[in-house]
């Protein structure tokens, strides 16, 4: 039993994950039978601003002690519009066929697929030949890939913003990542961004990544691992900070979290829902292995690790609060320009993907997910501003 609670408690509830390829479990994912039946319609369009106007008060949040804290650096930054595009080798092929079709891959030893989803055309005022920018979307614990898809709306959001979006997985028993610094899965995603460079015009400056629990546990690995290829990121329902990311550089970040998560709580480690998710060879459940009084030891809050992003890359370590709505409050490192580090609080939010119509059909597994503000506007608007700067 020992052993079971330690290997799952270093998925994500841990400030500190060992690398290596060790399964490591401690997320949820939506993707259950019920969720992968649910309908949705997630289409949306890019809106002229992401969220309400907002006022600013003072909120500390505790800084993680093993870090130091800097003042932000005075910096010259050039403007995000001024970044120029990178065109990848692929940008020299045929265009990549618009629409959305999934490809069997292999990389790194695993075996696996993604679904890719080319917009039918640039925007306007973009050349025809314009390198896209390109999202990842990664998917939760025992989620199927097509169901992050509908969750996200990421896909559907592209088409009209103008990003190309590709959601990977690896081909698993049950659907899930290992999110430790150095895993087997890291390498997996960066040999699958070597084969997107050369078969899709994609812009190199301009490479994002976004996930959902699980996939935000992976998301925030991603972002120590592969900081020289990976421009900004946003983990939702699941930032991690551990003490092992060593990232090349500052990798701006935003993070959504609702604070009644039954799945990975606010307040820090995880929460008893995860006990009803299979175990990662499919046999059985994870409470079955692991005591509902054990998933909440030794965990960092998710503000604290938020404020370990932030001190990472050179912020204040205590943000301001901004109220966004009723229901949402917009934490704001004070950080060099470009290197910004976000958290939206969402008040009674679930395990969710706010402004979701798919996550909101699926309360009874996920919990209340907010209509006030759209995650995926926002990151989109965020990674506009963060492209990879020379």
């Amino acid at each position: 039993m020992a052993v079971a609670v330690a290997t799952f408690m270093a998925s994500g509830c841990s400030s500190s994950n060992s690398g290596g390829a060790a399964p490591t479990v401690a997320s949820a994912g939506a993707g259950s039978t019920t969720a992968s039946t649910a309908a949705a319609s997630t289409t949306s369009s890019p809106p002229s601003a992401a969220t309400s106007p907002r006022t600013t008060t003072a909120s500390t949040v505790p800084a993680t002690t093993a870090l130091a804290t800097t003042s932000p650096a005075t910096t010259t930054t050039i403007a995000a519009r001024d970044v120029p595009a990178n065109p990848s080798a692929g940008c020299s092929a045929a265009p990549a066929a618009p629409g959305e079709r999934t490809v069997a891959f292999t990389g790194a030893g695993e075996a696996g697929s993604y679904i890719v989803h080319v917009p039918a055309a640039r925007p306007a005022g973009s050349a025809v030949d314009a390198p896209w920018p390109l999202v990842l979307d990664l998917h939760g614990y025992s989620e199927p890939i097509a169901v992050q898809i509908l969750q996200s709306g990421l896909a559907a959001y592209g088409e009209s913003a103008g990003f190309v979006t590709v959601a990977p997985g690896v081909d698993r028993p049950v659907p899930l990542w290992h999110p430790s610094v150095g895993s087997d899965d890291t390498k997996f995603i960066a040999a699958l961004l070597d084969q997107l460079e050369a078969t899709v015009c994609v812009d190199e400056n301009r490479i994002f990544v976004a996930g959902l629990s699980h996939g935000a546990f992976m998301t925030s690995i991603l972002a120590c691992d592969l900081s020289d290829r990976i421009a900004a990121v946003a983990p939702v329902a699941g930032i991690q900070a551990p003490d092992d990311c060593a990232p090349n550089r500052p990798v701006p970040v935003v993070a959504f979290h609702g604070t009644a998560d039954t799945f990975v709580p606010y307040t820090g480690g995880l929460g008893a829902s995860v006990s009803s998710l299979p175990t990662p060879d499919g046999t059985g459940t994870l409470g079955s292995i692991t005591p509902t009084s054990d998933l909440s030891a030794g965990s960092p809050s998710v503000p604290e690790r938020a404020t370990t992003w932030a001190v990472r890359n050179g912020c204040s370590a205590t943000p301001a609060t901004e109220k966004v709505a009723s229901d949402v409050d917009l934490l704001r490192f004070d950080c060099p320009s470009g290197d910004e580090v976000l958290l939206y609080r969402i008040d009674g939010g679930g395990h969710s993907w706010p402004g979701s119509a798919f996550s909101k059909q699926i309360a009874a597994i996920v919990g209340k997910t907010t209509s006030s503000i759209d995650a995926t506007a926002i990151m989109w608007a965020f990674f506009q501003d963060h492209p990879l700067r020379p």
